[in-house]
């Protein structure tokens, strides 16, 4: 059974608060702490504490400059709220200090210099590459937002220490727990106006409206006043995404609450879940895939490994694509218990980059497999039963052994087999 990361999203997320999930569901925060002293940085601290946000009990994750206050990420650094109002504290309460080294935390970053500060963390590989695509898709937004190439982009917000610290986190804490798809159906969002440098700035502010376009991040309107998703947030989201929809029945094996700073009169927390498919496992699904840009030799390959993947039925059907190109549509049969392995069998073993899929109710007869027993040896036979009709069909495999056998014909070995069958003297 498939299991995913669900990020729920219902009051928005923001790389904090994902952080904050992600350590209260168990990820491992030894791996953070380690990252994080290796970046022998002095420009901050960060608290992990467990608090409550309008009852609603979860964990908190405070990045410090300094000595400032606890940072909230915003659209830009000069637009900051930090109070929990509504929260209870509780008395746990850890504390990571960094203060080795002259301060940093005024300088502006490019692309560049985050990456070099995520190449010098003590994190793997794959953690490490995950933090560059999600400060990847933030650049591309913010470049787009101010039309300058990505490379030139200052991160006066994105680029502060407090930032790559939620980033790095999330990324190492993501890759600790070992799943590799991800649900977001949509992130619910505020409405309004926020103020920032550059003035009065609508929600969803532009980075955060260039990823979720970019993106395909569904994005909810609310109520509430005032910015529920923040660029790192949605980009952290937007880099682990696989899928945009929660199976039809799943079992909920883990969860974590991060909780926001921001007071929207209500519970502010992001939820997410490690889910596990339960869907019916007889449920039948029919997956189809039209393919223009593959050899028929690659298709017939196809063909043998979808079906090893667990599918009931495979074939080919021809077709005109875009501009009348010559096609082949593939359209494969198979059940809730295989229908992960056949679509990967499918994205792997074709050139395919997209697929369909669909529930479907099958009528079938009911079967079982016979044998009869022939002059020159036995063959297998199915016999298909609906109501009154009867059907018998000798196996193919068996009959063509016999056939290699014995040397006689296959039809008349198939034919002697059927009549066999039909006259029921066959034995189970």
């Amino acid at each position: 059974m498939t299991k995913y990361l669900y990020i729920e999203g219902a009051s928005g997320i923001s790389g904090d608060m994902t952080v904050a999930a992600l350590l209260n569901m168990g990820a491992a925060k030894e791996k953070m702490e380690k990252a994080l002293r290796s970046l022998n940085s002095d420009e901050f601290h960060y608290h992990i504490e467990h608090k409550n946000s309008y009852s609603i009990a979860g964990l908190d994750f405070a990045v410090h400059h300094h000595e400032d206050a606890p940072h909230e990420e915003h659209y830009h650094e000069h637009h900051h709220e930090h109070e929990h109002h509504h929260h209870d504290h509780e008395h746990e309460h850890e504390h990571e200090h960094h203060h080795e080294h002259e301060h940093h935390h005024h300088q502006h970053r490019h692309l560049n210099d985050v990456i070099a500060i995520i190449d010098s963390a003590d994190m793997s590989d794959k953690a490490k590459t995950l933090a560059k695509k999600i400060f990847d898709i933030v650049a591309v937004a913010e470049a787009k937002a101010h039309g300058v190439k990505k490379e030139e982009v200052h991160f006066h917000e994105v680029g502060a220490i407090d930032s790559i610290v939620d980033i790095i986190s999330a990324a190492v804490l993501i890759d600790d727990l070992r799943i590799e798809n991800c649900i977001v159906c949509g992130l619910t969002e505020g409405e309004g106006t926020i103020m920032c440098q550059h003035g009065e700035l609508p929600v969803p502010v532009p980075a955060v409206f260039n990823i979720a376009q970019a993106e395909g991040i569904v994005l909810r309107s609310s109520a509430v006043k005032g910015e529920m998703v923040t660029p790192t947030g949605i980009a952290i989201a937007a880099a682990i995404k696989t899928h945009d929809r929660l199976p039809a029945q799943y079992k909920i094996l883990k969860s974590g609450i991060g909780l926001g700073k921001r007071d929207f009169g209500k519970a502010n927390f992001l939820r997410i879940m490690l889910i596990e498919d339960v869907s019916d496992d007889d449920q039948m699904w029919v997956v189809e895939s039209n393919i223009d840009d593959s050899t028929p030799e690659e298709l017939g390959f196809a063909m043998e490994q979808i079906f090893s993947a667990g599918a009931f039925d495979v074939h080919f059907e021809p077709c005109y694509m875009k501009k009348c190109r010559p096609a082949y549509m593939l359209r494969a049969i198979t059940n809730g218990a295989a229908l992960a392995k056949v679509e990967d069998a499918v994205f792997r073993h074709t050139s395919t980059i997209g697929l369909r899929k669909y529930m479907v109710d099958r009528s079938c007869m009911e079967r079982k497999i016979v044998k009869v027993k022939l002059q020159n040896g036995e063959v297998k036979v199915k016999i298909s039963t609906y109501k009154d009709i009867i059907r018998c069909q000798p196996e193919y495999e068996s009959v063509k052994e016999l056939a290699l056998k014995s040397g006689a014909s296959f039809h008349e070995i198939f034919t002697a087999a059927q009549q066999k069958a039909e006259s029921k003297e066959y034995y189970e």
